[in-house]
């Protein structure tokens, strides 16, 4: 299994159930590069405040903050984004106002891909992490229920999760950020799916390449599967990314789902 990477050996194995996916980096490439909207358009956002600091100091905690939040609904960057502005004397505007802009930024820059899928003037495989149909259609013969749970906002993931064409594998549910998103976290999706399946956690499995849902997911008992995608799409495995998750408890880590059958052999002890 030399793609492989087994963190947590012990980690029990074989009887999983129900399986929780994140959607951007971990199945979909649609939003790849989102951070270089992102970074710069925050740090725009504090340079023009009256103490920014230097170039360096508001690019480091643009980046800092941005990574930390990476995994939880966009929102919660943009509150962070908010503070430091109050923080360096200026006049923050509402979380929800930076969102929209920087959701316009991101939808300009990806558009060209959005057009393609509905054109089908491109393909599907090169908007996906490498052997995702494979994946999910491999757990889907094994009577696993999938769910799909993403920081992006819902109305974005339902419509790309569908160009993409992967809402059939999601008989669980598809679920993204909400206005009033102190009522949406993927730590509660999780927690819904155990309750109202008399889940046991052992019966738990998620695929994440951001910490929040490798920690929400070891939190509820279940077993953890880091994507750390490269999401040029080439394959590669991530290193940034492959520490965050090996950091968040990944009980292995992959960087793409190619190696489809022996994967699901490890997972269910085949």
């Amino acid at each position: 299994m030399p793609d492989i990477k087994v963190l947590n050996p012990h980690a029990k194995r074989g009887g999983f159930k129900h399986a929780i996916f994140d959607f951007d980096g971990t199945i979909s490439l649609v939003r790849a590069g989102w951070q270089d909207v992102m970074n710069p358009y925050f740090i725009d956002v504090l340079a023009a405040t009256p103490n920014p600091g230097s170039k360096k100091s508001i690019t480091d905690c643009v980046r800092d903050f941005v990574d930390y939040n990476t995994g939880k609904q966009t929102i919660y960057q943009c509150i962070e984004l908010a503070g430091e502005v109050k923080k360096r004397g200026g006049h923050p505007l509402e979380p929800i106002e930076y969102k929209e802009t920087y959701h316009a930024l991101l939808l300009e820059r990806i558009d060209h891909r959005l057009e393609g899928l509905r054109s089908k003037t491109l393909s599907l495989a090169d908007c996906v992490v490498p052997g995702s149909f494979e994946l999910l259609g491999a757990m889907r013969d094994r009577g696993v229920m999938c769910y799909l749970a993403s920081g992006t906002d819902e109305k974005y993931v339902l419509h790309e999760a569908a160009l993409v064409g992967v809402t059939d594998y999601f008989d669980g549910g598809i679920y993204g950020a909400q206005d009033d998103y102190k009522n949406f976290s993927k730590k509660m999706v999780i927690e819904n799916i155990i309750k109202e399946n008399d889940l046991h956690g052992d019966e738990l499995i998620g695929f994440g390449d951001g910490y929040v849902e490798i920690e929400n997911v070891k939190e509820a008992g279940g077993f953890a599967v880091g994507v750390a995608s490269d999401e040029t799409g080439e394959g590669r495995l991530d290193e940034w990314k492959y520490r965050r998750l090996e950091k968040a408890g990944a009980d292995i880590i992959i960087p793409h789902f190619l190696e489809t059958e022996e994967l699901i052999k490890y997972l269910f002890e085949e």
